[in-house]
């Protein structure tokens, strides 16, 4: 019989590697130190704490924003508009070269337009005054209107209408003239500077002969004009 205290080394060995190891059961749930649970506990209050240093300024300065200026769709669909309104103003300003954008800001740029040239005036030349013509010379002489009708080449057939026009218009005046209207001699020939001589009868009615003839076709047509407007 051998004797426990006389035991070898090699003995103490055999025996350590025969003692039974407990085993776990499958399933089973491991066991937490005390050592693990406590870190634990630490790591969840330091999530905790990081969440709350992150989200409560954010939703104070949101809740701030809500109670200053209430957010509606309405509302956040006019700023978006506004937003983009801006956005495609300035890309097309950008685009045209009337833009320079920097990091700062932006500047606009203006094209100068060359300033005008001023164009020489040059002053009329004055107008010479034109000296009035002369009023024709009055009648000084005599005679009656049938030597003057004669002395005009008026026909006698018609004497009959030139006396009728005659006295309507001067009175058998050589010298009447219109205050009026300046017109002058026994036909009253306006302007009065036509003729030279507008005051002389024979010069005066050798024009109305012709006119007579030249207007109205005769000194009938005339005297016919004279009596339905009162002039000729």
């Amino acid at each position: 019989m051998i004797s426990s205290r006389r035991s070898s080394r090699r003995d103490v060995a055999t025996l350590a590697d025969v003692t039974p190891v407990p085993r776990v059961a499958p399933g089973t749930p491991p066991r937490w130190s005390r050592r693990r649970g406590v870190l634990g506990v630490f790591a969840a209050f330091a999530a905790v704490g990081f969440v709350a240093a992150y989200a409560g300024p954010t939703g104070m300065a949101i809740q701030q924003a809500n109670a200053d200026e209430p957010t509606t769709l309405f509302a956040s669909a006019v700023g978006d508009a506004q937003t983009y309104e801006g956005v495609m103003t300035a890309s097309a300003a950008e685009a045209e070269g009337l833009i320079e954008f920097g990091r700062d800001g932006y500047s606009v740029y203006v094209t100068p337009k060359p300033a005008p040239t001023p164009t020489p005036t040059t002053k009329p030349a004055a107008k010479t005054p034109t000296a009035p013509r002369a009023a024709p010379p009055q009648y000084a002489g005599g005679g009656s209107p049938a030597e003057w009708m004669a002395a005009a080449g008026i026909s006698q057939s018609d004497w009959g209408y030139v006396d009728y026009i005659i006295r309507k218009e001067s009175g058998w005046n050589p010298n009447a003239t219109n205050r009026s209207s300046g017109a002058c001699g026994l036909v009253q020939v306006y302007p009065c500077s036509k003729l030279p001589n507008a005051y002389d009868p024979v010069v005066n009615l050798t024009w109305a002969n012709g006119y007579a003839n030249g207007r109205y076709g005769s000194w009938a047509g005339a005297y016919d004009f004279w009596t339905r407007n009162h002039w000729w």
